[in-house]
């Protein structure tokens, strides 16, 4: 009896709430009429969303001035955060798009970094335009589409709201018989709406994908030879030099393609809530380069992505150079100081995984320790506080050697995890190396040779030096034995021949 008394209460709750929650969405327009008043000043009342798609009519007296709809309703297009972006639309009885306002989102490049002002004039673009307009984000009119101007470092989330506006407010149009399109036109219009979103923003990245591609060639050229990259020094210096000013400035500045750690909580989050490719398909520089580290993790370890091709780190490389070459001094930290330092990125990741399994959003916010949406997504146009984290780090940079890189990151700690699955071992040593030659210990950039001469594949950046020093028959000490005993034979047996 008391098993049954317990189902039947555990029922009455799950109804009472199903009741409040159906409540509460229908509600939901109409708590937002004063907004709605906004798009329509003459509007004195709103009616319930009906219909299929859902939508409300808007009123003055018994007459119906247009319609409102929240666009997740119509059509669930997931933006870069895997979730639609839930937006309020108006149109009168015209077709004319009269208010537009977010109402939720969970997008990390707009939860901070872009502010409420951009925001806004971006969707005020719509304002005036009609629902069978082709709107498109970028270029200029022609062929029919209408263009409107993107915001700086949000263009993938900015094409997904525009296509979720276009779709939505179409089926809404047609379905309350205000949208009535003929033949090749309806054709048209149809194939605009129904085309992929990541197929139309691939064809608009022609460009940079084969930018991308091309360096990305030219830098798996250079891991399969680094053995003969190696003996030619002075080449390897002009080549990696030239390959870290492409990252900063096409692979950062200019494509916005810096990976972050929010991009490894997106992945589990949507693995975890209904995974599906369109989501990461949607950011093509962002994809190609994720599935060239996964692949380059498996053969080389983290190192090629961080000493490669993170923008932010190859700023840290570029600025410590230019420090080097002007002689300033320079500081490490004691040996035992360092390698407890290397601690703070993985206790700042797991802290960071934690609070995305509660809620994606706080912990987008709280991954504004990495200053990468600062120094490249944004390119320091940003509040001063921000800025002037990121200037901090890079300045402790010019006289610390990628300090944030070795002791901060957490993307870099995450990316050891499957850099343990590394499949070869590509750079070579010596069993003379840490026992006792401590050269290349000496000289690693970022201290990731251990005393005993092995390399922690964890902590190395790729950058190649030690393997310089390894074909160095003047340098290396076990090379430049052999040397010696090669000039000492070649000597003897010149004089015996004398």
């Amino acid at each position: 009896m008391k098993e049954y008394l317990h189902k039947v209460r555990n029922l009455a709750i799950i109804f009472i709430l199903l009741i409040v929650s159906g409540q509460v969405a229908a509600a939901g327009i109409q708590d937002h009429f004063p907004l709605i008043q906004k798009f329509f000043p003459e509007a004195d009342g709103v009616g319930d969303l009906e219909g299929q798609p859902a939508s409300a009519a808007v009123l003055k007296g018994s007459n119906v001035l247009g319609y409102v709809y929240y666009t997740d309703d119509v059509i669930k297009i997931p933006a870069y955060s895997g979730k639609p972006i839930r937006t309020l639309v108006g149109f009168d009885i015209e077709g004319k798009i009269v208010g537009l306002k977010i109402v939720h989102h969970e997008e990390p490049i707009l939860v901070v970094g872009i502010s409420d002002a951009d925001l806004q004039a971006f969707i005020d673009q719509y304002l005036n335009k009609y629902v069978n307009d082709k709107i498109k984000v970028g270029g200029r009119d022609r062929d029919g589409y209408k263009s409107i101007d993107s915001i700086s470092g949000a263009t993938i989330t900015v094409m997904v709201l525009n296509a979720t506006i276009n779709q939505s407010m179409r089926k809404v149009a047609e379905a309350r018989g205000l949208l009535s399109l003929d033949g090749e036109i309806l054709a048209q219009t149809k194939a605009f709406d129904e085309e992929p979103i990541w197929i139309y923003v691939w064809r608009g990245k022609v460009f940079q994908i084969s930018v991308l591609i091309l360096g990305l060639a030219v830098l798996m050229l250079i891991l399969v030879m680094q053995d003969w990259i190696a003996q030619h020094p002075t080449f390897l210096i002009y080549l990696r030099t030239g390959f870290l000013i492409y990252t900063v400035v096409f692979i950062g500045w200019y494509s916005l393609a810096q990976l972050s750690i929010v991009n490894i909580f997106t992945f589990v989050n949507s693995f975890m809530h209904g995974f599906s490719w369109d989501n990461f398909l949607i950011d093509p520089m962002m994809f190609l380069l994720w599935g060239f580290v996964a692949v380059t993790v498996l053969l080389w370890g983290r190192g090629v992505y961080c000493g490669w091709l993170c923008p932010f780190g190859a700023m840290q490389e570029l600025i410590f150079r230019i420090t080097e070459r002007c002689k300033c001094p320079t500081f490490e930290f004691p040996e035992v100081v360092h390698e407890r330092l290397w601690a703070i990125k993985y206790i700042i990741l797991l802290g960071l995984f934690a609070v995305s399994m509660q809620s994606l959003v706080m912990a987008e916010k709280l991954a504004e320790v990495e200053p990468f949406k600062t120094a490249v997504t944004l390119r320091f146009a940003r509040e001063w506080s921000y800025v002037l984290y990121a200037a901090g780090l890079l300045l402790i940079s010019a006289f610390n050697r990628k300090f944030y890189c070795r002791y901060v990151c957490p993307l870099g700690a995450a990316l050891t995890f499957p850099s343990k699955f590394r499949i070869f071992e590509w750079l070579r040593r010596y069993k003379e190396c840490g026992r006792p030659c401590q050269i290349c210990r000496n000289e690693c950039e970022v201290r990731a040779i251990r005393s005993t001469g092995e390399i922690n594949a964890n902590e190395c950046h790729y950058c190649l030096d030690c393997q310089v020093t390894y074909w160095n028959a003047y340098k290396c000490p076990p090379l430049a034995e052999k040397r010696k005993k090669r000039e000492r034979t070649s000597k003897l047996s010149e004089s015996m021949q004398k």
